[in-house]
């Protein structure tokens, strides 16, 4: 009896793969960084992110590069549609949009924009582990493949005033940040930047969830540190925004079909 014949395998070429898009104009582009934005807010309101009014994303408009989209102040991350979004120059005033601006937002973050021109979104938000970690004003730990992404790329502020609200606290606090991907807000939360919204956001989330890694772990016992040599591979491996941007599409698929509307 003759053998079956082996099914050929599908050039690779010819599989899926997503990548960032590419746009033809400005236009097109501000339109992707605000859709993409208003499903970053809704994803931190799914994942528990948001306390009250505290917490902004904020996305670098392509052509003003000084001034930057965020979600209205006062408005549930879970509510923001892209109709909904502000536009705020460099000296904190809304110039589209009809909400006000958190002044918290403006002043830490212009100032993260203003120091860093690759980065084109931000992200901060009083979410739970990150304020537990940043109680004990303690650095990240290699204690986990995924947290090896944070290895020697990002910094700990370690001044607690009060509620930013001027800007020099927020030029500190970009200082401190300096060429990192994230910093630990001192007894306050966790700041992410990346060259993407998507970037942006996914160190966010999965530093959130290092963050509880390392407080369960550190609850149950003593954990064993990954050596700095495999550490600093596994962040040349994982640790780029393009890898986090790939990470991303996932939960951007998941918010965008199951709550359609935010892309009105």
């Amino acid at each position: 009896m003759p053998q079956p014949t082996p099914p050929e395998p599908i050039p690779t070429d010819q599989l899926h793969f997503a990548m960032p898009p590419r746009h033809e104009s400005v236009e097109d582009e501000r339109q992707h960084r605000k859709e993409r934005l208003a499903a970053a807010l809704r994803l931190f309101g799914r994942l528990g992110f948001e306390e009250g009014v505290a917490g902004h994303i904020t996305a670098r408009d392509p052509e003003f590069t000084d001034c930057f989209w965020v979600n209205p102040f006062g408005m549930s991350f879970k509510h923001v549609t892209v109709s909904d979004l502000i536009l705020v120059n460099h000296q904190g005033q809304v110039v589209e949009g009809r909400y006000h601006v958190n002044q918290a937002a403006f002043a830490i973050h212009s100032q993260v924009h203003r120091a860093r021109p690759d980065v084109v979104a931000a992200a901060h938000s009083h979410s739970t582990y990150g304020r537990a970690l940043a109680a004990l004003g303690e650095p990240l730990e290699p204690i986990t493949q995924d947290v090896c992404a944070f290895y020697q790329d990002h910094a700990v502020f370690d001044d607690y005033t009060g509620v930013v609200l001027d800007e020099e606290e927020g030029r500190r606090i970009a200082t401190t940040l300096g060429p990192h991907k994230a910093v630990i807000l001192r007894n306050h939360g966790l700041l992410t930047v990346g060259d993407s919204v998507d970037a942006a956001a996914w160190w966010f989330i999965t530093m959130e969830r290092s963050c509880q890694v390392q407080l369960v772990a550190k609850a149950a016992g003593k954990p064993v540190l990954i050596d700095p040599e495999s550490a600093l591979h596994t962040r040349e491996q994982l640790g780029n925004d393009l890898v986090a941007w790939i990470n991303y599409q996932p939960l951007y698929q998941q918010i965008t079909r199951s709550e359609p509307e935010l892309l009105g």
